[in-house]
């Protein structure tokens, strides 16, 4: 599990208690003639869902998360064939998926953060209190609770409720547990939930949708933690999730708190129109059929709460700079680079099948940081990229020091073969100045036959093209 994502900018109220919505007489209208419910994708035939691969009860790369379903029904309503874009839920989530254009929507995010354009929200949580069965702490329902004093309880570390148990005084014998973890490798809410079946700690504060789904075998009860005669906190555990899509640039204002009727950069495209009837309750422990009730919930929402995405501003495309591109890599890159030839993807895939050209993808790795504490495991992103491709990351910034310029040119010198008429197909995601900085660089450095593919690897697997994971050319001082 990650919660970095989901844990930003949030107000919360002051109680702390677990709330549901479900809706009712559900009526979807179609104002279009032909029926076609399209909206700005990235794809105008898919939609492209940013998702993380591994962070169940919400999504995970075998559709089983209850966003997946989601996600399979708003593609069916709009008539699309569904894909996704996976990555962790965690710091750079949304600059890597949605900011960086790869797809359409997240399906679930905390309502108030600027980062996305929100819809309403279709569903509210909070976080809840985990026990042993037979522990004694069961039924408590307040962090205030005086049996919890002295005990050993698990926090996520950075996360809302930490603030109440501080006030409580619940802090000094706490376990953190970590915040920010790739999804792929790690779960603190199990290893929570595994620590606390064999001991090692006597309760532990969840977020509630991950508390609910990993207490269903019954060994561990969760029940809301209610703040109730709490009136020092400031820190409440409640929010409510929408979906997320592109803001224009990602920069305006955030939306207000109470977002009441949709306003007008909330109304769905093709004027879906719902009628909803909402409803709260505390969650009880988990085990009492709230499982099936919750299911039911999510479905009316599913239905109700409907895709919004506001078509981008349109932008005139940006004309050459003189010299390279020193900032704000991700953004929209011209339609031409002067004296170097621009690919469409059936261009750059007749190329790569008959082999008469090298690929040379740019894309930036982050190193692996010097001077890591002992025992810290650091793991390189994957990058899949175009088959045959020699990887020179970290070479299209405006500046390069000498030793990565140095690194760049025979790097291609050695995909050219050491002639500068070969064939150099240059690039690295769509919207990606990085490539186009790389090509301009390889025809300062002489190279006569420069392709810039400005589409990249996202260009070529909206295509359906093979890609395959590859490792990055050893760059300076590794």
């Amino acid at each position: 599990m990650t919660e970095a994502g989901r844990h930003r900018r949030w107000l919360f109220s002051l109680w702390v208690l677990v709330a549901s919505c479900a809706f009712g007489d559900v009526a979807i209208a179609q104002t279009s003639e032909t029926g076609d419910l399209s909206f700005e994708l990235v794809d105008p035939k898919v939609l492209r869902v940013c998702a993380d691969p591994r962070n169940l009860p919400f999504s995970n790369e075998k559709g089983e998360g209850f966003e997946n379903k989601l996600a399979e029904l708003l593609a069916d309503k709009l008539q699309k064939k569904l894909d996704y874009v996976f990555f962790p839920q965690a710091t750079g989530f949304v600059r890597m998926t949605l900011g960086a254009h790869r797809c359409d929507v997240i399906m679930g995010f905390p309502q108030g953060d600027d980062l996305v354009q929100g819809t309403n929200p279709y569903y509210r949580t909070t976080y809840a209190l985990v026990a042993k069965t037979g522990s004694g702490l069961e039924d408590v329902d307040t962090l205030e609770d005086a049996r919890l004093k002295g005990k050993h309880i698990g926090i996520v570390a950075g996360t809302p409720p930490a603030t109440n148990m501080a006030l409580a005084g619940l802090m000094g014998d706490a376990k953190p547990y970590p915040l920010m973890i790739d999804t792929r490798f790690d779960n603190s809410a199990q290893a929570m939930i595994d620590d606390l079946a064999a001991g090692k700690i006597d309760a532990g504060v969840l977020w509630g949708p991950m508390a609910g789904f990993l207490c269903q075998e019954g060994r561990i009860a969760a029940r809301h933690a209610a703040g109730e005669g709490n009136d020092r906190a400031e820190a409440g555990l409640s929010h409510r999730h929408g979906r997320a899509s592109r803001r224009p640039e990602l920069e305006a204002a955030a939306q207000q708190a109470d977002p009441g009727e949709p306003g007008r950069d909330q109304q769905d495209p093709a004027r879906l129109r719902r009628t909803a009837a909402r409803r709260e309750r505390p969650a009880a422990r988990c085990g009492d059929g709230q499982e099936d009730a919750m299911r039911r919930r999510v479905t009316a929402a599913l239905l109700a709460a409907i895709l919004v995405a506001p078509a981008l501003a349109e932008q005139q495309e940006p004309f050459e700079p003189e010299g390279y591109r020193a900032d704000n890599y991700r953004a929209p890159v011209p339609a031409t680079l002067t004296g170097a030839r621009v690919l469409t993807t059936a261009e750059a895939e007749a190329i790569w099948r008959a082999k008469s050209g090298t690929f040379i993808d740019v894309l930036p790795r982050a190193p692996k940081p010097k001077n890591l504490p002992e025992g810290t495991v650091w793991r390189d992103m994957p990058r899949k990229n175009i088959p045959g491709s020699i990887w020179l990351p970290d070479t299209g910034y405006g500046v390069l020091p000498p030793a990565m310029d140095d690194y760049f040119q025979r790097g291609l010198a050695r995909a050219a073969r050491g002639d500068k008429a070969a064939l150099l197909v240059i690039y690295c995601l769509a919207d990606c100045w990085m490539s186009w900085n790389a090509a301009k660089r390889a025809l300062a450095y002489g190279y006569a036959n420069v392709a810039w593919y400005p589409d990249g690897t996202d260009g070529w697997e909206r295509a359906n093209l093979p890609t395959e994971e590859t490792q990055p050319q050893p760059r300076p001082e590794q």
